[in-house]
C-alpha cells in the first residue's frame, strides 16, 4: 500500500498575472503559449510561468482557440512589482506578439485594484502609431505589424498576490513508473482553475543550501537514488526500494486552490502502479511563509506512515 509521509510542503508569496491567450489555430497558439510559459530565465527568483488550461472556441472571449496562462516573480514589494512589469513586457514581445494572429486579454477571475497599464513596455512596439480600440468590452492596444492582422493586447493587466512552491514528491519503484505517475499527476492539475504546474514532471528537486551559488539552487544530493553508493547511509535519505522521485511544482492565485489541487493529485494517482510513497519539499520553514500539512488535506489517516 502507498503510504503518505507525515509531512509538509513549503510555500511562498508570488505576485501572478493569469491571461487568456488567443490565436487563429492550434500551430500558433501552442508557440505562444510555450514562448510566454518558458522555465526562469537564469535561476530562482526571476519569472516563472505555466500553462492552466486550453480553451475550445467556445470558451474564449473573443471566439477563437485559446490558452490561459501565468506569469509570476518571487515577492511582493515595490522591486518585485519592477521587475515583474519588466519580465512580463519581455515575455509577451518575444513570446506573443511575434506569433501570428495572436490576441492577449487579462483573465484574472476577480477584480483587483492592482493593474499595469501595458502601453509603455509592450504598446510602444508600435513605435508611436499603436492605438487604443473596443473589442469584447475591453479596451485593447492595437499595435500594427508587418503580418497583416494586428497584434491586440488589453489596455491593463490584472496583477496580485498569489502562493508559489507547493510541490509533491513521487518516491517510485522505477524510472518508468515515476514518469507514467508524475504524468497523471500534471493531467489532473490541468483540469483544475487558478492553478498551474511551473515543471511538468521536474526530474530535479533542489536545496536552498549550496557549494556554488552562481548557479543557484542545486541538487537535493540525499533524496538522489544514484548516490546511494557515493554518500554516508546516515546522509542517504532514499526509502529502500525507491530508484526515481519526480517532483511536481504549482503555482495557484490562492492558498485553498492549492490545497484542493495536492489533494486532488494525492487522490488520484494513489492507487497507481509503481508508487510507493507520497511526500513533499520543505526546508524547515526557511523559504516561505505557508506550510500545508499533508495531514490536514482530508486524506484517509490510514495512508499515514
Amino acid at each position: 500500500m502507498v503510504t503518505v509521509e507525515d509531512t509538509y510542503c513549503e510555500a511562498f508569496e508570488g505576485l501572478v498575472v493569469q491571461l487568456q491567450v488567443t490565436a487563429q489555430d492550434r500551430e500558433f497558439l501552442n508557440r505562444a503559449a510555450n514562448a510566454f510559459t518558458a522555465l526562469p530565465f537564469t535561476v530562482f527568483g526571476d519569472a516563472e510561468g505555466g500553462i492552466v488550461r486550453w480553451f475550445t472556441k467556445k470558451e474564449t472571449i473573443d471566439g477563437r482557440l485559446g490558452a490561459i496562462v501565468q506569469l509570476w516573480v518571487t515577492g511582493t514589494g515595490q522591486k518585485s512589482q519592477a521587475k515583474f512589469y519588466d519580465q512580463l513586457g519581455r515575455r509577451i514581445r518575444q513570446g506573443i506578439l511575434v506569433v501570428p494572429t495572436t490576441t492577449v486579454f487579462d483573465y484574472f477571475p476577480n477584480e483587483v485594484d492592482t493593474k499595469f497599464n501595458m502601453m509603455n513596455n509592450v504598446g510602444h512596439c508600435g513605435d508611436g502609431y499603436e492605438w487604443i480600440v473596443e473589442k469584447n468590452n475591453r479596451k485593447l492596444i492595437d499595435v500594427p505589424i508587418m503580418m497583416g492582422y494586428d497584434f491586440l493586447i488589453e489596455e491593463e493587466l490584472s496583477y496580485a498576490k498569489g502562493v508559489m512552491g507547493g510541490n509533491l514528491w513521487l518516491f517510485c519503484h522505477s524510472v518508468d513508473s515515476s514518469i507514467k505517475v508524475g504524468r497523471e499527476a500534471v493531467k489532473i492539475i490541468a483540469e483544475i482553475d487558478d492553478v498551474c504546474t511551473t515543471f511538468d514532471v521536474c526530474s530535479a528537486g533542489s536545496k536552498p543550501e549550496t557549494n556554488f551559488p552562481k548557479i543557484g539552487p542545486s541538487t537535493n544530493h540525499p533524496y538522489c537514488p544514484t548516490l546511494k553508493k557515493k554518500l554516508p547511509s546516515v546522509e542517504f535519505k532514499v526509502p529502500e526500494g525507491v530508484k526515481s522521485i519526480p517532483e511536481i511544482v504549482f503555482n495557484a492565485l490562492d492558498i485553498n486552490t492549492l490545497k484542493e489541487t495536492m489533494l486532488k493529485v494525492i487522490e488520484g494517482i494513489i492507487d497507481m502502479e509503481g508508487l510507493i510513497k507520497i511526500s513533499a519539499g520543505n526546508y524547515g520553514g526557511k523559504l516561505g511563509k505557508f506550510k500545508i500539512h499533508l495531514r490536514e488535506l482530508g486524506l484517509k489517516n490510514n495512508y499515514f506512515s
